[in-house]
């Protein structure tokens, strides 16, 4: 009697996990590049983000990206970070998730569809309004050592000879949720920036400090660690 239930069972089993691979799949994932042109030569870094649109019944329809802040060693103890946040009147946690298809579709002179995304192939550069906020920090270790970066002017914050070379975006494999090992199986997400800015954790205030250090406004009505680092 009990073996008749095992094939209802495999089935119901197989159709759970793949849900569960439907709904945690990336849409996409991307790499950021930032390249800074330093007295030593450019200086360069990379991280790979997720970008998941809403296929679950909790999110509420929204999309959101996983990740970390790209964060760029110059040397001599000068940094540059690249954060998972826009600013247009206040901070902007939501536009990280259109940087890519943005840069795609601004390259490519025509829109690009969401679920077009994962096949498109190239770098593109990442310019404008699409570029991150850029924050650069004398001391990693203290937020509130935080100074904002224009891209258009980042020797003011960075000294002479430090120029913001250029933003790019590049299309990864997206692999098969969760057999993220890399190659065809996909670009597993970067997790680097905790080992650089080892304040970040549980809490939010720091990372708050150091937008409040940067002179971002908006700051109260945000996770400020989400500007940091993003499940």
């Amino acid at each position: 009697m009990v073996l008749k239930w095992v094939g209802p069972l495999a089935l119901l089993a197989a159709l759970v996990i793949g849900d569960q691979i439907r709904i945690n799949r990336p849409g996409h994932k991307y790499r950021l590049s930032v390249e800074v042109e330093t007295p030593g030569g450019i200086k360069s870094a990379s991280g790979v983000l997720a970008v998941h649109p809403d296929r679950g019944y909790s999110r509420g329809g929204h999309t959101r990206t996983a990740g970390d802040a790209v964060y760029v060693d110059l040397g001599g103890g000068k940094n540059l970070v690249a954060l998972l946040a826009h600013l247009d009147k206040a901070i902007d946690l939501d536009d990280i998730n259109y940087v890519a298809l943005r840069a795609y579709g601004a390259a490519r002179g025509d829109r690009v569809s969401f679920s077009a995304m994962s096949s498109q192939t190239g770098v593109v550069p990442v310019m404008g309004k699409l570029i991150p906020v850029l924050m650069t920090f004398a001391d990693p270790a203290d937020p509130g050592s935080a100074r904002a970066v224009l891209p258009e002017d980042s020797e003011a914050a960075l000294g002479q000879g430090y120029r913001l070379h250029g933003l790019t975006a590049e299309v990864v494999p997206n692999g098969y949720w969760p057999l993220d090992f890399g190659g065809r199986l996909g670009e597993p997400v970067t997790r680097a920036i905790k080992a650089r800015l080892p304040w970040l954790g549980g809490d939010s205030a720091p990372a708050a400090a150091a937008l409040r250090a940067a002179g971002l406004p908006g700051v109260e009505t945000i996770d400020a660690g989400a500007a940091f680092a993003r499940k």
